[in-house]
């Protein structure tokens, strides 16, 4: 059996830059705080705990003064920049390039629909670190959407700039963006100039990899998705295999792996999230060499 690692798969260059940030402070000093998972990614995080790197909360940030605490990729909203402040924390700030233009956009659109009564809406998922990131731009006003019910929530008499989270699906981009025109031209009967302004925020690194996912899916009789389970972006490039591959599974580490999934199996894909380590893509794919070769004799 041939067991191919998606080449296209593994860290995105925003977690490498957070990454490298917090291995370089833990090599010089053995100790640095980071304000939540710096990776959606249980097995990374915990390699980085060992080597010193402390997971901590907004709550417990609270309570820090006069240290370092690196803040990971997702961004953070304007409160922790001036929590940072008053506690003398040094901030390390691995904010991704590619959200904090986003935060910027978002912020400026805001500030612009203020003037004419209307409303930032995000298609994100509700408590991830970059969506409170970009509500914290609007001073908690954005209307966030998921689902086609939180649609509900808009006031469609009011016209509103549409923005997403980065790491979203192409396709759930355009599903909501197509739902919210239906919704306005049920309502108002045509759509007017300025009434729905989308803009198409998705990180291209991201999307990207869902027709190579498309393609790579295809090729292999069975693939194993490997991401966290935290992951959204995880979540939704799974997606993208199982709608291509039936027989398309989701593992977080090598000990939810099934002897099942190989029978008859030709060919094994290894993919992973932008959250996924290179090294937790090689210890799956050794493991499931080994699990083959036992089944065999």
């Amino acid at each position: 059996m041939k067991i191919n690692i998606d080449p296209n798969s593994g860290f995105c260059f925003g977690v490498v830059y957070a990454i490298q940030m917090a291995e370089d402070e833990l090599d010089r000093t053995g100790k640095l705080y980071c304000l939540g998972d710096i990776v959606h990614n249980g097995e990374e995080v915990e390699r980085l705990k060992a080597k010193g790197l402390e997971i901590i909360n907004h709550e417990q940030l609270a309570g820090l003064k006069d240290c370092k605490v690196l803040i990971r990729a997702h961004g953070e909203p304007p409160s922790t920049y001036q929590l940072a402040l008053q506690n003398n924390i040094e901030l390390i700030d691995a904010s991704c390039p590619v959200v904090l233009k986003l935060q910027h956009r978002v912020k400026t659109s805001f500030e612009d629909i203020l003037l004419h009564g209307g409303q930032i809406v995000i298609y994100g998922q509700p408590g991830h670190a970059e969506v409170n990131g970009l509500i914290g731009q609007t001073n908690g006003q954005a209307i966030i959407v998921f689902s086609e019910e939180d649609l509900n929530a808009i006031d469609y008499s009011k016209p509103v700039h549409f923005f997403s989270q980065t790491t979203k699906s192409t396709a759930g981009f355009e599903k909501m963006e197509r739902l919210i025109q239906e919704r306005f031209l049920s309502f108002k009967g045509s759509l007017e100039e300025g009434d729905f302004i989308s803009n198409d925020t998705l990180c291209r690194q991201v999307s990207n990899r869902e027709p190579q996912l498309k393609k790579f899916s295809a090729s292999n009789d069975v693939i194993i998705f490997v991401s966290g389970k935290k992951s959204s972006n995880g979540k939704a490039l799974f997606s993208v295999c199982k709608t291509i591959n039936p027989n398309s599974y989701f593992i977080s580490n090598t000990d939810e792996l099934e002897e099942d999934w190989f029978t008859d199996a030709a060919s094994v894909g290894i993919a992973g999230a932008t959250s996924t380590p290179l090294w937790l893509m090689e210890k799956v794919a050794a493991a499931i060499q080994k699990t083959t070769i036992s089944t065999l004799t």
